[in-house]
């Protein structure tokens, strides 16, 4: 996939757990793990900015295009 989410990099720069911040932004837990792994199809724009809410990060801190093939699957 050419879209690489960075999440566990900003989740570890703010020394936060998968649980407390699932909680800061109102989600699952199972569902941050789906990000934080690179499965998600898609992410709405109200929770990328809660994302960049609570990491105080921009949107190019989460997400980064590389050069590769596409993942189909």
């Amino acid at each position: 996939m050419p879209i690489v989410i960075n999440l566990d990099v900003e989740l570890a720069k703010k020394k936060m757990s998968v649980n407390d911040f699932a909680a800061a932004i109102d989600i699952t837990p199972a569902n941050v793990s789906v990000l934080k792994n690179g499965r998600a199809k898609a992410i709405r724009f109200t929770t990328l900015d809660a994302i960049c809410r609570v990491l105080e990060c921009q949107p190019g801190d989460i997400l980064q295009w590389v050069d590769g093939p596409e993942d189909d699957g």
